[in-house]
């Protein structure tokens, strides 16, 4: 199959079923290139079969199914790309986001800044040392050496909207050089100078309400999200001889003003009104206006509504030496820094501890908490909520005792000397202290432990379930292990003529006796259907294991499934894969038979699975001579 040009067999496929216009939708399962067709008399079935990477083809609930294999999304990515059926021009097959509507942005944002978490937790480390070195005398603030190694730290954050830019054209199938290219204008050196100055600014005589978008998330975000629907839009009704270009072009004429014209005037005003109110608030309740401060300063990093209380306080600065507002910020950050430290010792994920080490450093020496919130924190949501509910206490205390700060300083342990001489510095060292330690306290105890937290939350306690133990295996073998406890199935007897034929290498089916859904080896994860259905799994020898819960359960659309894995994600043995509803499945007609199948057993030495008897999570269903 390495050797199969996709895009020709795209092009193949397309042919043999009677061309575009007889294809009503395209989707695809994990194995499967599911065409629903106007006219299946139109479509060459033998010719199709005969392609070279087509395993056969199936017609079933009245869908045209060719069987690709392991590659099906690489061939569905192909269609997209020489027809309008899809859209698609990399498939996306990570898990469909659940929960509430805020669960879902956590899980959107998250994904969003996945690709550069380890740059930003590398900056961030940078400007934490770079700190420290000026607090100790080993650097110049003044010097040339400096201003470089400071724009080496600073850039990433500065013109993040950039970077954010390229991963969310990626996750909204936008253009992803138009999104850097509005992303652009949005930093660029004469829009910065416009929000800050003080004369009205207008387009087309249309009045602007500027603001800074250098280190800023969600309006660009908001601008590539919408501008994937634009493009889409343009593509179908653009001739095909003017496409190419007039796309980025419309798309830019109207993005940039459509952006600014928006986002900034909403953000500002809600920026605006939040300080106006906490403002008043420090006259009348400063430990409530404290509490709003430290517990949710982070969160209004985030929506880039922060830059509404930055006047405010350098006003404050420059008319009575200090700003209040400033004195919550500091239990606000440490507190999150200390999740995120929390997390580097609870979590049982080296990639995640490697991220969360440095971003706990970089936050509590510089402020910096990008890294540890984007990385770590939001990604796990408990340690974030944990750290909002560190910074409530810690900055209704520090708000108490009147402490604030005499500079503008990045909230952290190095900028501590600014908040020394204001107010109450015992309640200033009470109050932080207490942010730490409940964001570090909750986190620890309560917090995800990651290997188990899938499995922890689902059953509503962050208790560990115990893994199954791994077969005893020899130099060369593998045992893959039972996903789930039920009643094995022969392969042949599997209600699936695919499955059933071997076409996609050996295995067995298991009639699950539970919803619950773990990982048989021990891998890399390379396929994750955003349905929740089915996994494909990697390991370090090679060996390549599907999990496919289900017959023909694509067609739920997801409902029932509650993906736990996402794609690029190592997992151990026994680690949750999914959470199903087993009569959700049975109740829309649907066969819960789940496959384990060994998909490349044509490149291995034997492949011989169980065929009958019942079993328990963990016992060893296939033994793999590698």
């Amino acid at each position: 199959m390495a050797s199969v040009d996709y895009r020709s067999l795209a092009g193949e496929i397309l042919r043999g079923v009677g061309g575009e216009k007889n294809i009503v939708s395209a989707a695809h399962c994990a194995t499967r290139l599911r065409l629903k067709l106007r006219d299946e008399a139109k479509a060459d079935t033998a010719a199709v079969e005969k392609l070279s990477g087509v395993i056969t083809v199936m017609k079933a609930g009245g869908q045209y199914q060719v069987v690709i294999g392991d590659n099906v999304s690489t061939v569905y990515a192909e269609l997209g790309k020489i027809t309008n059926l899809t859209g698609d021009s990399e498939v996306d097959d990570e898990p469909v986001s659940r929960g509430n509507l805020l669960s879902r942005f956590i899980d959107l944002i998250s994904s969003i800044f996945s690709p550069v978490i380890w740059p930003l937790a590398a900056a961030g480390l940078l400007k934490a040392f770079l700190s420290l070195a000026i607090q100790v005398g080993l650097l110049d603030p003044a010097s040339q050496t400096n201003v470089i190694l400071a724009a080496s730290a600073d850039a990433l954050f500065y013109f993040l909207p950039l970077f954010l830019a390229v991963t969310a054209a990626r996750k909204f199938k936008a253009n992803q050089f138009t999104s850097m290219a509005i992303a652009g204008a949005l930093v660029y050196p004469s829009i910065v100078a416009l929000a800050a100055q003080t004369e009205p600014v207008s387009f087309a005589g249309i009045p602007v309400v500027m603001m800074n978008y250098t280190s800023s998330v969600i309006p660009i975000i908001v601008a590539v999200w919408l501008q994937g629907y634009f493009e889409r839009f343009l593509t179908r009704a653009l001739p095909s001889a003017i496409r190419n270009f007039t796309t980025p072009l419309v798309t830019l004429l109207l993005m940039v003003p459509l952006v600014l014209l928006t986002v900034g005037p909403i953000t500002t005003y809600a920026a605006q009104g939040l300080s106006a109110a906490i403002i008043t608030t420090f006259t009348v309740a400063p430990w409530l206006a404290g509490a709003i401060m430290g517990g949710f300063w982070q969160v209004f990093v985030l929506f880039g509504l922060h830059w509404g209380f930055v006047p405010g306080m350098l006003n404050e600065i420059a008319t009575q030496g200090h700003s209040l507002l400033f004195g919550p910020l500091l239990p606000a950050v440490l507190a999150q820094a200390a999740a995120t430290l929390a997390v580097a010792f609870r979590t049982r994920n080296k990639a995640r501890r490697a991220v969360a080490g440095p971003a706990a450093l970089s936050g509590f020496l510089a402020g910096i908490t990008e890294p540890g919130i984007y990385g770590v924190n939001l990604p796990l949501k408990k340690p974030f909520y944990f750290g909002i509910a560190g910074g409530v206490v810690g900055g209704a205390v520090v708000a108490s005792g009147g402490s604030g700060a005499t500079s503008f300083v990045f909230p952290s342990l190095l900028g501590l000397p600014a908040f020394t001489t204001v107010g109450n510095f015992v309640l200033l060292m009470v109050g932080t202290g207490a942010a730490i330690a409940i964001g570090f306290g909750l986190t620890f105890f309560f917090g995800p432990h990651e290997a188990d937290s899938a499995a922890g939350a689902a059953a509503g306690t962050s208790v560990p379930e115990a893994e199954p133990v791994p077969a005893p295996t020899v130099p060369g073998t593998l045992e893959v292990l039972a996903p789930v406890a039920g009643k094995a199935v022969a392969l042949k007897d599997v209600q699936d003529k695919v499955f059933a034929s071997g076409a996609m290498g050996k295995g067995l089916g298991i009639i699950p006796t539970g919803g619950r859904i773990y990982s048989p080896i021990t891998g890399t994860i390379k396929a994750a259907m955003k349905t929740g259905h089915a996994f494909g799994i990697k390991s370090e020898a090679g060996v390549e294991v599907l999990v496919h819960i289900g017959i023909d359960t694509v067609q739920m659309q997801g409902r029932g499934f509650e993906a736990k894995a996402a794609r690029g994600q190592q997992v151990q043995v026994g680690d949750l894969l999914a959470v199903v509803d087993l009569n959700a499945i049975a109740e829309a007609g649907y066969d819960t038979t789940t496959l384990v199948m060994v998909t490349n057993t044509a490149q291995l030495a034997s492949v011989n699975p169980v065929t009958e008897g019942t079993l328990a999570k963990g016992d060893a269903v296939i033994s793999v001579q590698v």
